[in-house]
């Protein structure tokens, strides 16, 4: 398992036993799979890849427990150019931001000391703290060979 599941495995049980909620090892199960994931995936993604790894875990269980990691602050949630929800542990992951390619929908993670000065400034001026930020830029890859997309950039 992954260093910092440990402390996921904590933070998920006192939030399920806080609130009205079962603490099922299908909810754990979930958990386990979601933080294995080294780059953003959708519910479906991981329903597929748990059940073709011989999980028995309905798709709904599946959908409502990352919602409920989101929730208690383990999973970020993010709909980037409309295409679905994409999912990416926060824990043990540093600040980031993300370039994402409306042609081929690539997502590439960044991160800028210029942007965390702004974030900060901007916080400092209206007295506020933040937990998490999102910054996204949208555009296309520049070259057109490693584009993930069969479109070619000039058709958009």
């Amino acid at each position: 398992m992954i260093a910092n599941i440990t402390h996921a495995v904590e933070i998920f049980t006192n939030f399920l036993k806080k609130g009205p909620y079962r603490v099922t090892s299908e909810r754990f199960e979930v958990l386990e799979n979601a933080f294995a994931q080294n780059e953003h995936f959708s519910a479906d993604e991981l329903y597929l890849l748990m059940k073709n790894e011989g999980s028995n875990i309905s798709r709904a269980t599946v959908y409502n427990t990352l919602e409920l990691l989101v929730t208690c602050g383990l999973l970020s949630k993010q709909n980037f150019l409309g295409k679905g929800a994409r999912f990416e542990k926060i824990i043990g992951v540093l600040d980031h931001n993300h370039i994402i390619c409306v042609n081929c929908g690539r997502i590439t993670e960044f991160k800028s000391s210029a942007v965390q000065k702004i974030q900060e400034a901007i916080c400092e001026e209206n007295n506020f703290v933040a937990v998490n930020h999102s910054f996204n830029i949208y555009g296309y890859c520049k070259d057109k060979k490693n584009c993930k997309s069969k479109q070619s950039i000039e058709n958009n």
